[in-house]
């Protein structure tokens, strides 16, 4: 089976190096490319055996699963583009969110799928969102399905919750990042540890929370349980989260179903247009 990934930025390169280092695909199976094709090569001086193409029509001749790795507004002209070469044996996997499978099915005449990865992905693990389509055959469900089970979770969604789950499994990161950073900074700030030690217990900590989630040894609620004694400091610095946090998550998911919006009515211009002519 030969896979496709047109577009090898993050996510792209991510996904190649998940799918290789997973196992699921030997590099040979492999074929990519990129509008900047040094991106691909970079990738193949990686993999050697890897196989970079010049264009996207040339990815989607040689692949059984082409997956497009590209942004939103790309999408709709690519799959015009793609549209005298895809087969109808083929899947075409999206991993775009703003673009609805629909919307996809629309265009080309094939199975498709969307899939939105995760950075997590790269340590093999995390969980991967899979949205089907109705064109996509059983075969082509589980085979995708068990391709990303080697690097992830797989985990089916519902179009209508396509944002939120986005947000959480592939923003989340970034989003608890950025709240570990403070964590930190507030902790040398405040007291005299350096930022080298608080970085590391504190990458430490989450890396064996993550372990305690994974083995279910400890629910989300029942680990604060566990480790709070009442009246002593984690009840304390609990108290002054439950005061401090406000509606500060609300507003986080408020906004971003704001902006996927935004972007849902750009792309959806594209594809109304496309149906006029």
């Amino acid at each position: 089976m030969k896979l496709g990934i047109i577009g090898t930025g993050n996510m792209g390169t991510i996904l190649v190096q998940s799918l290789i280092e997973s196992t699921a695909l030997p590099p040979a199976d492999l074929v990519i490319t990129n509008r900047t094709l040094t991106k691909a090569n970079k990738l193949k001086s990686d993999y050697p055996d890897l196989t970079v193409v010049q264009t996207a029509n040339e990815a989607a001749k040689l692949a059984d699963i082409v997956f497009v790795c590209i942004k939103p507004l790309d999408i709709q002209p690519l799959l015009e583009q793609l549209r005298g070469v895809l087969k109808p044996h083929q899947l075409l996997v999206s991993i775009t969110s703003p673009v609805r499978v629909d919307q996809v099915e629309s265009i080309v005449d094939c199975h498709v799928a969307r899939v939105i990865p995760s950075i997590t992905n790269r340590s093999l693990s995390g969980s991967t969102l899979i949205t089907f389509g109705e064109s996509c055959g059983d075969y082509q469900k589980e085979l995708l399905t068990e391709l990303v089970s080697y690097m992830s979770k797989p985990v089916l969604i519902d179009e209508a919750v396509t944002r939120v789950a986005s947000d959480i499994s592939s923003c989340g990161p970034a989003f608890l990042c950025f709240l570990f950073e403070h964590f930190i900074d507030a902790a040398v700030k405040e007291t005299g540890i350096s930022k080298e030690q608080a970085t590391l217990l504190t990458s430490e900590m989450v890396v064996g929370l993550g372990k305690l989630l994974e083995k279910d040894i400890y629910s989300l609620e029942s680990l604060q349980e566990k480790v709070t004694v009442k009246g002593g400091v984690t009840g304390v610095g609990l108290d002054v989260l439950e005061n401090e946090i406000g509606d500060m998550f609300e507003q986080l998911f408020r906004q971003t179903q704001n902006k996927f919006a935004e972007d849902h009515e750009a792309v959806d211009k594209q594809f109304d247009y496309h149906k006029k002519i």
